[in-house]
């Protein structure tokens, strides 16, 4: 029978310390494994991931091509239709209820419903993005889907300016300017 004072950790699960540093007759060698001499030997002595002895590394001597879109992927957490049946009749489902029930967590664009599962009742869905099958079977089980307006950010009336201004300052900049003349002043001889 199993009890508390019974308890061992599975055979093979816990290893002996591996004991450096204490002499030759230790198995480990005089030189705990380190060799003889050099960075490596020495403690603290560590070489940075890619580093090639001052040689250029392999990574600046490829050639670097193309473009890529990655950086500006717009990242969505996803939620299924089959997570929000957990929800009562009538609930308004969005970020913050999503988050308060760990359904969703870190940082994202915003949240998106796929249509993996059933809804058995009427909800209240204020989301960014939904598939089609989900906002059909949500619609069909008597609830409501409303998106959320993008998240922009708001520019202040001093930098818009209205049509006309911009209209007139269009026109003053395609008018020629006027040449400076110089005043040249006669040396006196």
């Amino acid at each position: 029978m199993m009890r508390l004072h019974n308890l061992r950790p599975r055979p093979g699960a816990r290893h002996r310390v591996k004991r450096l540093g204490c002499g030759e007759s230790s198995g480990h060698g005089k030189t705990s494994g380190k060799g003889s001499k050099g960075q490596k030997a020495r403690s603290g002595g560590s070489i940075r991931l890619g580093f090639e002895g001052g040689q250029m590394p392999l990574i600046r001597r490829l050639p670097k091509r193309g473009f890529n879109n990655a950086a500006f992927h717009k990242h969505y957490a996803v939620v299924n239709l089959s997570d929000l049946s957990a929800f009562d009749a009538g609930t308004v489902v969005n970020e913050q209820l999503l988050r308060e029930s760990n359904l969703v967590r870190g940082h994202f664009c915003g949240i998106k419903i796929l249509g993996d599962g059933e809804v058995k009742h009427d909800l209240k869905v204020q989301v960014d993005k939904i598939s089609a099958t989900a906002r059909e079977k949500i619609e069909k089980a008597g609830g409501t889907v409303t998106l959320r307006e993008a998240r922009r950010i708001e520019k202040s009336e001093a930098d818009v300016a209205p049509p006309e201004a911009q209209a007139d300052a269009a026109v003053e900049t395609a008018k020629p300017r006027a040449k400076k003349t110089k005043s040249r002043s006669k040396r006196s001889e």
